[in-house]
């Protein structure tokens, strides 16, 4: 799978992606709305080497640089049946607010409904994540839903820092 857009480049990871993942995935602030922790060099080798071999991880690389801007996680929910996938993006801060992600995402979501014959996506944030769920209803997801403290990444004194998700879905324009 390759996808090209005017700015991006959307493939399966490589196992040579590891230094750009390691530039974002090293940084504290990736982590306010996820869960973990900064990576090392070695964590970030691992990881990219099990994204090329799974393909539940989408790349998003700079079409300029060939440099790794960001990525899809892209799993699919049960049952299967239901052609249902489940997405989340995560960029490299220092192309946050460029259009990058919405221009890849929007590409991926078309490719997702075309080509993968994909019934419909949906999406998890944070609502404190405004630029997350903003970006979700530029793109046409719907909020469906507020999950209730039903997720935690997070402690304090040893007791879960409980919060809630929004939660958003797109369904194929065709179906």
């Amino acid at each position: 799978m390759i996808i090209e857009t005017e700015r991006t480049i959307i493939r399966y990871f490589k196992e040579d992606d590891y230094e750009d993942l390691y530039n974002y995935l090293s940084l504290d602030e990736i982590y306010e709305f996820e869960p973990g922790v900064p990576i090392s060099m070695e964590d970030a080798k691992a990881a990219a080497k099990k994204r090329a071999d799974k393909r539940n991880f989408i790349a998003v690389a700079d079409k300029q640089t060939n440099l790794l801007i960001g990525h899809f996680s892209f799993f699919q929910a049960e049952p299967e049946y239901t052609r249902t996938y489940e997405i989340g993006f995560i960029f490299n801060p220092a192309y946050q607010g460029k259009g990058y992600a919405s221009e890849s995402l929007k590409a991926f979501t078309s490719y997702c409904f075309s080509n993968l014959k994909l019934h419909r996506l949906e999406a998890k944030c944070d609502p404190a994540n405004q630029k997350s769920w903003k970006l979700l209803e530029r793109l046409g997801f719907e909020r469906e839903g507020e999950l209730k403290k039903n997720i935690y990444f997070r402690e304090k004194n040893g007791k879960p820092l409980w919060q809630n998700t929004y939660v958003y879905g797109l369904v194929n324009p065709e179906e």
